[in-house]
């Protein structure tokens, strides 16, 4: 392995904060030094990559040069990284705090209403939930576990296959009970409003499309109806008569235990992608995350969600 060639590390700092400010002073309030040491440290870094990183302006301040501007966006990614990696070295290797990240419907319909038989099993550890649509960045977010939503390319996490999916119509029970339309298989869908989930470019999601033409259903209008950005929408405008809507084993919630909500028919899609529990490799075996994971994959066995592997 060859020896990195590395520039002082108090350099790099310097000239980070100062091309973010664009001025000495504020780069030095930041990192707790002097505008003047700011400027000496960002010249002993143009002296070792013997290139100028800006351009001194006597009376507009400074300015960065083309290689400037590159140098500070990669170096900027960088030391973000390193502030990660720090924390996360600082922290604990018993650390009691489990910080899982999922989507807003998995976390309200899934994930929370069970959470609380994982406390009481280990009422040591505190779980922290955060939701969000994107996918986790670990070397930058203080997050330790993820269930993500995907096919399981994850290079570099590891990844646990926990539950497929599958699609199925779902409607209120008043107007399951419409005489006048009846609802006893999925051609009847025409006469009824749909209910959509808004996506986005997701390819091969299972939209009202797809679900009606893999069961081979033709003449239903999919263009109208109201649509939604999460799929606990669509399950409360269904529940409250709006029309139907297309739901899943994982994100049903208790909607049909409670009544809220009827399956019209039996037939079901199964989705084109599945629940994965990912997380760095080099923390996957700390105590806490390998609890928290093995306790997913009970909880998804379960409800009958697991995942069918072959």
């Amino acid at each position: 392995m060859s020896r990195r060639r590395l520039p002082p590390l108090n350099a790099l700092r310097a000239f980070e904060a100062a091309s973010r400010h664009l001025n000495f002073e504020k780069a030095g309030d930041e990192i707790a030094v002097t505008a003047s040491a700011v400027g000496q440290q960002v010249k002993a870094l143009e002296a070792w990559l013997g290139r100028p990183l800006f351009v001194r302006h006597p009376s507009r301040g400074v300015a960065l040069t083309p290689l400037g501007e590159a140098y500070a966006t990669s170096l900027s990614d960088i030391l973000d990284r390193l502030d990660h990696a720090t924390a996360q070295a600082l922290r604990p290797e018993a650390s009691h705090v489990i910080t899982v990240s999922a989507m807003p419907s998995l976390a309200s319909n899934w994930l929370i209403p069970r959470l609380g038989s994982f406390q009481a099993r280990y009422p040591d550890f505190d779980v922290r939930v955060s939701v969000s649509m994107q996918l986790t960045d670990f070397a930058r977010e203080d997050v330790d576990i993820a269930i993500r939503f995907g096919q399981g390319a994850y290079p570099g996490l590891r990844t646990d296959l926990l539950m497929d999916e599958y699609f199925f119509a779902v409607c209120s029970a008043g107007l399951l009970g419409d005489p006048e339309r009846p609802l006893r298989e999925p051609a009847d869908l025409r006469r009824h409003t749909l209910i959509h989930e808004a996506v986005g470019a997701v390819p091969d999601y299972t939209t009202w499309d797809r679900w009606l033409a893999a069961l081979g259903v033709t003449g239903v209008d999919t263009s109208r109806g109201p649509r939604f950005t999460h799929t606990y929408l669509c399950l409360q405008a269904a529940a409250s008569g709006q029309g139907v809507a297309l739901a899943t084993n994982v994100l049903i919630g208790d909607y049909l235990q409670a009544g809220r909500l009827v399956q019209p028919f039996p037939q079901q899609v199964k989705g084109a992608y599945q629940y994965y529990v990912v997380c760095p490799e080099a923390t996957a075996d700390r105590p806490a995350l390998a609890a928290f994971r093995a306790w997913l994959m009970e909880e998804a066995k379960a409800s009958g969600v697991e995942a069918t592997r072959g």
